[in-house]
């Protein structure tokens, strides 16, 4: 199934995960899953600053997605995503294609659900971790950062290259992003 939307997403930078997921839990959040992410990116032919194709492991489902950033803000990024069965076959399959990765990310997750809008605990190589807010609606999502106890400064809804060049990495130029083993 292929879906293309605009996301809802704000971040919240530099937090502490014991005590968001402590706040999500007393919200009533229910924590899904915890695992450990993996993904390809590529630049589209020609290249488009801002639009790349992604292919993601999430741990229990694979997804190619065309990615387009058109702001920074809650509605600033649109996705067309389509499910496929294998990561290695799909990465094969993109780069036989006449793509080529110009990196290999990993990053762990913690999600949790409140009331229907998605918390995700991310953390990243590199950098401190961080809260992902997504939802249907911006109403949604604003709803849930001041439930959570999170105001409008201390939200971001910038994609994570600039986050990571907040932190002074141009992660453009990292080609491979790993956890230390």
């Amino acid at each position: 199934m292929t879906t293309a939307v605009t996301e809802f997403e704000v971040k919240a930078l530099d937090i502490d995960p014991a005590d968001l997921a402590e706040r999500i839990q007393k919200a009533g959040g229910v924590h899904i899953t915890d695992r450990h992410m993996r993904r390809y990116v590529y630049d589209t032919v020609p290249a488009v600053a801002g639009k790349w194709v992604r292919l993601r492991d999430t741990g229990t489902e694979v997804t190619v997605c065309v990615k387009e950033i058109h702001s920074s803000r809650v509605d600033g990024t649109r996705e067309t995503e389509v499910g496929v069965s294998d990561f290695d076959l799909a990465h094969a399959t993109l780069t036989a294609s006449g793509l080529t990765a110009r990196a290999y990310q990993e990053n762990r997750r913690s999600s949790w659900l409140l009331d229907g809008v998605r918390l995700e605990l991310d953390h990243w190589p590199l950098i401190p971790p961080y809260l992902e807010i997504e939802a249907d609606t911006e109403a949604e999502v604003w709803a849930m950062a001041g439930r959570l106890g999170l105001g409008p400064t201390d939200l971001t809804g910038e994609n994570t290259a600039a986050v990571y060049a907040r932190y002074g990495i141009d992660l453009d130029a990292v080609t491979d992003l790993r956890f230390p083993a």
